[in-house]
């Protein structure tokens, strides 16, 4: 069962808002990383590396959660559950296009060292229940 975003939150979403994502990890305790989003209808997009911690923990537990907390309105928020795919379709272009998004400049222009990188993946987040004040 999926939950869909009100428009209040998709509108949040489609702004420059930080979020949080926490994934589980081998011995069940949380990691927390601040990422930047994109939305797709209801659905989460957010870029990482393989090799990094979130990944490795969403190809072997893909429950997640995107807490959405706009810096200007700490009372707002939107804890958003739900479960993860990934794929390295189209994840140079989305790291690009979020950068783009929160910073103005293109991923390599923004971060030179990005050259070093793994290979780029999306993490898509369908979300199952949402819960908040948004």
């Amino acid at each position: 069962m999926t939950a869909a975003l009100t428009d209040e939150l998709k509108t949040l979403l489609d702004g420059p808002v930080f979020v949080h994502i926490a994934t589980i990890q081998p011995d069940g305790s949380p990691q927390v990383s601040p990422v930047w989003v994109k939305r797709d209808g209801d659905d989460l997009l957010i870029s990482t590396t393989v090799g990094r911690q979130k990944e490795k923990n969403l190809r072997r537990d893909p429950r997640v959660t995107v807490v959405v907390q706009p810096f200007d309105a700490p009372y707002t928020y939107a804890e958003i559950r739900g479960t993860a795919t990934l794929t390295p379709e189209g994840g140079p272009e989305l790291i690009d296009e979020l950068s783009r998004k929160y910073t103005g400049k293109g991923y390599a222009e923004f971060n030179p060292a990005s050259a070093e990188d793994a290979q780029r993946v999306i993490v898509r987040i369908t979300p199952r229940k949402i819960v908040g004040r948004v």
